[in-house]
Parts: C-alpha cells; sequence; structure tokens
C-alpha cells in the first residue's frame, strides 16, 4: 500500500512541476525580464520550498525525539545541494543524451552560470568551515552564519541588475506554450498567472511531503539512519521538481532556464539553510555529513571549471552523477 501511495506522490509532484514551469515562463515573458532571472530566482526559490519545510519542520520538532529531529533536519539541509549538484545535472545530461549525443554542446547563458557557480562555492564553503567550529564559539558560527545570509542578498541583487542587459541581448523569457488556466477559459493575465503558480506550488508541496511521510514509514524497514535517510532518499522526493523542470527546459533547448534553475537553487540553498544549521543543530563533521559537503563542493567546482574553459559538453554532466555514486559508497559503507 505504501508503495502505490508513493507512486501517486511522484505521479501528482511530475503534474505540479509541468504546471509550474508553465505559469512561471508566462510570469517571465510578462515582467520582460530574462531566463536567468525566472531559473535562478523564480523557479530555484519556487521549486525549492518542499525541501525547504522539510529541515525547518525537522529542527522546530518534527518528532519527540530532539537527536532525530537533528538529523533529519542536518541531513536534508545538505543533502539538497549534493542532489543538485551531482544527479540532477547528470539526469539533465541524460535527457539530451539521445538528440545531441556524448559529445553535444550545452548553452546556458554564461554570465549568469559563473555568477551562480560563483556564489554557491563561496556560501558552501562557510557552511564547511562552520563544520569545524566548536559550539563553545558561538560568535564564530553565527558571523559564518551572518556571512551566509548577505551572500545571498549580494546575490539576488546582482542577477536582478543584470536582467536588463540579458533581455537586451535576446535572452528574455518566452513562453512556447498557452497558458493552462487559459485554455479553460480564465483569462491571460498576471491574476490567473499567479493562481497557477500557487496550484503548482501547493501541488508540489503536498507531493513532497507525502512522498516524505511515506519514505519515514518504510525507513525502518530498510535500517538506515535519520541522517542518512535525510541525506540520500528525502531529497530524492523534495528535489523532483527541479530535476522535472530542468529536463522539460533543456528537452526544449532552454538550456538558460534549466541550468539556471538548479544553479539558482543551489545557490537558495547553499546559503540560507546552512546558516540556520549552524546556528539551530550541531552542524559537526561526522563522516556522512563531510563527505557529502566536500563531494558537493567537488561537483559544483567541476561545473566552475567547465564554465570559465566555455566547454560544456553532455558527458562532463556524467561525472556528476559518478561523484553522486561515489557518496553511495561511502555512506553506506
Amino acid at each position: 500500500m505504501e508503495y502505490a501511495h508513493i507512486l501517486l506522490m511522484l505521479v501528482i509532484i511530475l503534474i505540479a512541476a509541468e504546471i509550474f514551469t508553465n505559469a512561471l515562463e508566462h510570469l517571465g515573458e510578462k515582467l520582460h525580464i530574462s531566463e536567468g532571472v525566472t531559473g535562478s530566482l523564480f523557479a530555484a526559490v519556487g521549486t525549492a520550498m518542499p525541501e525547504t519545510l522539510v529541515p525547518l519542520l525537522a529542527i522546530f520538532g518534527g518528532t519527540a525525539n530532539a537527536k532525530v529531529n537533528e538529523e533529519i533536519g542536518v541531513g536534508a539541509i545538505l543533502g539538497a545541494p549534493l542532489m543538485l549538484s551531482t544527479l540532477s545535472l547528470c539526469l539533465m545530461a541524460f535527457a539530451v543524451l539521445g538528440k545531441r549525443g556524448l559529445q553535444g554542446h550545452l548553452q546556458p547563458e554564461r554570465t549568469g552560470l559563473t555568477r551562480d557557480l560563483n556564489f554557491f562555492l563561496m556560501a558552501f564553503g562557510l557552511s564547511c568551515v562552520a563544520l569545524f567550529v566548536p559550539h563553545t564559539n558561538p560568535a564564530m558560527r553565527m558571523a559564518l552564519a551572518a556571512g551566509m545570509v548577505l551572500i545571498y542578498f549580494v546575490y539576488i541583487m546582482l542577477t536582478l541588475r543584470a536582467s536588463a542587459k540579458l533581455v537586451e541581448d535576446g535572452h528574455a523569457t518566452e513562453a512556447e506554450e498557452k497558458m493552462f488556466l487559459a485554455r479553460v477559459g480564465l483569462p491571460e493575465n498576471m491574476l490567473t498567472i499567479l493562481i497557477q503558480i500557487g496550484l503548482g506550488l501547493g501541488l508540489l508541496i503536498f507531493g513532497a511531503k507525502g512522498f516524505i511521510h511515506d519514505v519515514e514509514i518504510l525507513s525502518p524497514q530498510l535500517g538506515i539512519s535519520a541522517l542518512v535517510l535525510s541525506l540520500m532518499i528525502v531529497p530524492v522526493a523534495t528535489e523532483l521538481p527541479e530535476k522535472v523542470n530542468s529536463i522539460l527546459w533543456i528537452r526544449k533547448h532552454k538550456d538558460t532556464l534549466a541550468f539556471g534553475n538548479i544553479t539558482g537553487a543551489m545557490v537558495f540553498q547553499g546559503t540560507l539553510l546552512p546558516a540556520i544549521g549552524v546556528m539551530l543543530t550541531p552542524w559537526e563533521p561526522q563522516h556522512e555529513v563531510l563527505a557529502g559537503v566536500i563531494i558537493t563542493l567537488v561537483a559544483a567546482a567541476w561545473m566552475r571549471l567547465l564554465v570559465m574553459r566555455g566547454q560544456l559538453r553532455v558527458w562532463h554532466l556524467f561525472l556528476n552523477g559518478a561523484l553522486y555514486v561515489t557518496y553511495l559508497a561511502i555512506a553506506l559503507a
């Protein structure tokens, strides 16, 4: 019964992602903003809501066991950027392997992608440093958390500032398909767009929470700790919106939206959520946690190197998938 319910939640997430993606494209077109802003800010933050809620709910009393709450919180916080920087990018490459081939070019707008990766590496690097700062030094931990929050707000300002120039250069958001709610007779205006966005987000959150609940019921049968479960399994459910949206976009040759959706979410989840973790959880370098942080940083640095060289091909992202497999081997050893 639980497996059938999990399958139902996956179907709901897939439908919700399509509804949400369609509405976001119309919102970006209506506001005359660039694909980079639509992907890195709107889509990234919006589809990050399910995995943002998981650690917050866990930390602030998910169960009666405080230790379990902290483990779920830390695992969900670190598991999200790990999944995005490795498995999500790899799945996106698989989605276009048939059409573009191993040597096929991926062509996201470079300045936005570079900005996303630079800010992520700065912020997530601070979260790595914070693992080694003892709780007897709360001032240093607070300073590191504040630094991560500041990095995200600077990132938002720079991303919005770059939008106008990108629109002039031909990177404006364009909706290719009619809005779903408009197909049933509603007017295609801002209110309808916002209603459809709300509908998509609501379904995303409902589907992700249902999936997580089912996984938690089955976890004792799997013999997996709350920390490892959160790092490995919970993000599979909560990151599905990013992966599905990006796959839909990259198959339509909207590479900027596809990459921005993932790397923008990485910035969001590599700044604000780790800041909460540093302040409210033990945030210690257990081997599963430290391995996850290091592999995430390596995956992001690999992407940054490729962007700097100006050569991003389909097969390059398969190495990100290999890094995820490496993490699984370490965590389950």
